[in-house]
């Protein structure tokens, strides 16, 4: 508070005038006083900052956006970039420079049978009758806004570090699968129901997908995976998409989805890993769903990844991992969801359907025909299977078998309800 007086002459015009310049004067110079003004060297800063992170980010942008000879407008906004083979991601390895994508395996596990995937769903970006030419494989172009939501450049792509160990201290992360452990594991098959699941917050997801694990539970975990997610933050929209998944050190610095790193060579011209599912199933409606093969090719030992009827997608090389170079110890089967507690309370977020296991076909979502691949190269039905779910009130888990669907499960939940807080 500052206590001013002034003495004006009333008979000058001229002291007048010089009174009334005096007050403006001091007027102004209160104002400035009162008016915050930031730092120097941080209005500088600012700016120069933004403008480093905008460079990094449009230079990783240039590595894993590669040139395309073609390029497929999707209804949903995405650009698929039809990129030559040889010069996919993949091959920015040090181990893959100046390689070419391997032939398929002469041979796919024994007792696989295309029949049994009779509800084919295809993708959102195909519908338009375009394909990419052979030779080129199709990859979802990265825009700045895909980088821009992520936490940092360096985690862009890469999932959130936390145990895979299902237990409730997960850090956020929330289960409800079936596995299968104990005996030495090249493989797995199920085809899984493909649903819309509601995803409250940005910065969490909701997926469903096979998981192929080995070694401890600790940072030497090697995990593949594949199946289908809806993720705002990686994504921008809440479309359940295929992914695929790996990691060599419990999701620490290794590993990535989908071709957003150098490690997964894909082969075919037809499915872009990361592009989103049409159809989807709707409740008390039709339903559709994906089939999904991992294995261990017994000759060279790469792990290929096998989607609908027959559709080679490539392979994860032998040389990614340590564990996984010999064998998988784990197979798991399910979904998860992130619950960041955004608003104090537990999420909304739905997994699956969003309708509990107990409702069954048409309302909860399933993954039916879960089968192994054994040291032999046959695909096997599975033994001594657990059922898991960390928050049973929130998503829950059961299982069943028939002539039909062989092993099956339902899982899922709404999320928040009144036994889930």
């Amino acid at each position: 508070m500052f206590l001013l007086s002034f003495r004006i002459q009333p008979n000058t015009k001229k002291t007048n005038m010089v009174s009334s310049s005096s007050i403006f004067f001091i007027f102004v110079c209160l104002l400035l006083m009162f008016v915050p003004v930031a730092p120097k060297n941080e209005t500088v800063f600012k700016p120069m900052q933004e403008l480093k992170k905008l460079k990094r980010i449009r230079s990783h942008l240039k590595k894993i956006n590669k040139p395309s000879i073609k390029t497929i407008q999707s209804l949903d906004g995405d650009l698929i970039d039809c990129v030559l083979s040889h010069l996919q991601p993949a091959f920015d390895h040090p181990m893959l420079k100046g390689q070419k994508p391997l032939e398929p395996p002469l041979e796919r596990p024994k007792g696989h049978n295309s029949s049994d995937e009779n509800i084919e769903t295809v993708q959102l970006w195909a519908e338009s009758n375009e394909f990419c030419p052979e030779g080129t494989v199709p990859i979802r172009r990265t825009t700045e806004n895909d980088v821009l939501r992520a936490s940092s450049l360096k985690r862009f792509g890469r999932k959130i570090i936390r145990p895979v160990r299902r237990d409730t201290t997960s850090g956020g992360h929330e289960h409800a699968v079936a596995f299968v452990n104990g005996d030495q594991y090249y493989g797995a098959k199920a085809s899984i129901n493909v649903w819309t699941p509601a995803v409250i917050d940005p910065y969490e997801f909701s997926l469903s997908q096979l998981w192929v694990i080995s070694g401890s539970f600790g940072n030497d975990l090697n995990t593949v995976e594949a199946g289908w997610q809806v993720s705002p933050e990686l994504y921008g929209d809440g479309y359940p998409r295929f992914f695929t998944y790996w990691t060599t050190d419990a999701y620490q610095t290794t590993g990535c989805y989908n071709l957003l790193c150098s490690g997964f060579v894909q082969t075919n011209n037809r499915i872009a890993i990361g592009a989103a599912i049409s159809p989807r199933s709707s409740y008390k409606n039709k339903q559709f769903d994906i089939a999904i093969m991992i294995w261990k090719d017994p000759k060279h030992g790469h792990w290929w990844l096998q989607f609908g009827s027959g559709l080679l997608i490539g392979y994860w090389p032998s040389f990614l991992f340590s564990h996984l170079q010999r064998h998988a110890s784990m197979i798991q089967f399910g979904g998860e969801i992130v619950n960041s507690r955004s608003r104090g309370y537990h999420t909304s977020t739905q997994m699956g359907s969003g309708h509990f296991a107990d409702e069954g076909f048409g309302k909860a979502s399933y993954f039916r025909n879960l089968k192994v691949v054994d040291w032999d190269n046959s695909l096997l039905p599975l033994t001594n299977l657990h059922l898991l779910a960390d928050h049973p009130n929130c998503y829950d888990i059961k299982a069943g078998k028939n002539n039909v669907w062989g092993d099956y499960i339902y899982y899922g939940g709404p999320g928040r309800n009144e036994r889930c807080q």
